[in-house]
């Protein structure tokens, strides 16, 4: 089993990454999701139970099931460094259990130190939860070794980043690596972020 990570500059692409690699047979179960909240486009519903989501690793069906693809069900979580994010799944789950606290404590560490012990290297999961901090939606999902191809395939049509491209990107601006203690991204910060790399309309 291999672990698969994609980040996402589109909210709407990266659920329909996790609709597709259900559909190329890997288990809602070990797909998990962590997308920025930071232009509150996952609004709290006092009425369900959406903070333990995260936690419990409920609601990834629901991320690609419910009208407009809503995020029904998920976990809301505030990451030192990242900000708001809602977040689903085993990968969820464990940065939180890492962080030693409750799914709205903060699990900047826990997010890090989740992806690699799941196998994604330091460099890399700092990278992750940087592209988070800017917008992004990370869909992590552990893969059978006969699906890995078809998995990787998925992510790739559905308009994955390309790690080493954006990292460079990045570098560019002068990033070298997450920082934790660094400002989270403000609305309009995220929306020129995405902007800024904005898949051409056909």
């Amino acid at each position: 089993m291999r672990t698969l990570t994609g980040l996402f500059d589109d909210y709407d692409d990266a659920s329909a990454a996790v609709s597709e690699l259900e559909r190329a047979g890997v288990p809602s179960s070990d797909i998990s999701v962590v997308a920025s909240n930071a232009d509150r486009r996952h609004a709290e519903d006092s009425d369900s139970n959406a903070a333990e989501g995260a936690g419990t690793g409920a609601g990834i069906g629901a991320l690609v099931g419910g009208a407009g693809g809503l995020l029904t069900g998920l976990g809301l979580m505030a990451i030192p460094g990242v900000g708001p994010v809602v977040a689903a799944g085993w990968l969820a789950a464990t940065a939180v259990g890492a962080a030693g606290g409750a799914v709205a404590g903060g699990a900047a560490g826990g997010l890090i130190g989740a992806m690699t012990r799941s196998g994604v290297s330091e460099e890399d999961a700092n990278f992750y939860a940087e592209g988070v901090r800017r917008g992004g939606t990370l869909v992590t999902a552990r893969v059978e070794d006969n699906l890995v191809p078809e998995a990787e395939a998925v992510l790739k049509r559905q308009g994955w980043v390309d790690p080493e491209e954006r990292r460079a990107a990045y570098r560019e601006q002068g990033w070298t690596g997450f920082d934790e203690m660094s400002r989270p991204y403000a609305p309009e910060d995220v929306e020129h972020e995405r902007s800024r790399y904005r898949r051409s309309a056909i």
